[in-house]
């Protein structure tokens, strides 16, 4: 027999849980090491997504057909950036899930719906994957390496290490910090990347960035002239005298050279290594290289 205490037990639906902190973290460490494991070309990185979104989403739906139907909505399209896009987007998704859940529990009209939330998300991946990308790939790995090169240089194992190890220890906690502070401020996430904070930091790797390409350049990039002649009987050596008017010009007028054929042409790396090698061929076998 049921007594009326059970009954009413059985008939009060089961509260969310509280997400934490701690599931936040865990949630976005779950997506960064299972990134690229499920990778499927109907849904990209959803799978992993939803991976990473299981725990949470466990804890909030107790009813089997609601977290079905979360299930679902996690596991549409989904692709970005490994910290940037999905550490945020991994916060922020928890924070709508969990505003969803409250909002069954306590028989109130859902404004999370879930038209909503895939336009949050589908929305923000491709902005945030551009910002990842330039900063991360495209600033932040070479910073690394420009510190090694010099290791690596003098046999140190730390110069193939080191790269390696630093940019994966700061992608890591990178996207921890994002995944907290994007579930912390919820659907004002956003704004967390127009912040004056962040801003300034990704001005500072542009600017670091640029400084440590110019430094590879000037240290790695070695090209000289052979060109001598005389006048009435005193000898010119061309490099020495360009190494009077600017050290390093020759290094740096290639270094732009290929700069300006990548914005004329294109990134066309093969292209313009080829095109670079037959230049300078020819100018060595006239003499002036």
């Amino acid at each position: 027999m049921i007594n009326a205490d059970q009954a009413a037990n059985k008939n009060t639906p089961l509260l969310p849980e509280e997400i934490t902190k701690k599931d936040v973290t865990k949630t976005y460490l779950r997506w960064h090491f299972a990134n690229e494991i499920p990778h499927s070309f109907e849904r990209y990185l959803a799978p992993s997504l939803l991976y990473a979104m299981m725990p949470i989403l466990r804890k909030l739906y107790k009813d089997d057909e609601e977290l079905k139907a979360a299930y679902k909505r996690q596991l549409l399209f989904f692709n970005t950036q490994l910290s940037w896009g999905g550490g945020v987007i991994t916060g922020l998704m928890a924070s709508m899930e969990q505003e969803r859940a409250k909002q069954i529990a306590n028989n109130e009209p859902v404004t999370m719906t879930d038209d909503l939330m895939y336009n949050t998300k589908a929305g923000l991946m491709g902005a945030l994957a551009g910002i990842g990308d330039s900063i991360d790939s495209g600033t932040v790995q070479y910073i690394f390496i420009a510190i090694a090169v010099p290791w690596a240089q003098m046999g140190s194992p730390a110069g193939a290490l080191f790269p390696f190890i630093a940019f994966a220890l700061y992608q890591v906690l990178l996207g921890v910090f994002f995944s907290r502070n994007a579930f912390k401020t919820g659907r004002n996430a956003t704004g967390l990347m127009h912040s004056e904070g962040i801003q300034s930091v990704i001005e500072l790797l542009s600017i670091l960035g640029m400084f440590m390409m110019g430094i590879l350049a000037g240290n790695y990039v070695k090209v000289t002239s052979s060109l001598e002649f005389s006048i009435s009987g005193r000898p010119f050596v061309l490099q020495e005298i360009l190494d009077t008017i600017m050290p390093g010009i020759l290094p740096l007028a290639v270094v732009l050279g290929v700069y300006y054929y990548f914005i004329k042409k294109g990134l066309k790396v093969t292209q313009a290594l080829l095109w670079l090698t037959l230049i300078l061929i020819v100018l060595a076998g006239v003499g002036i290289l």
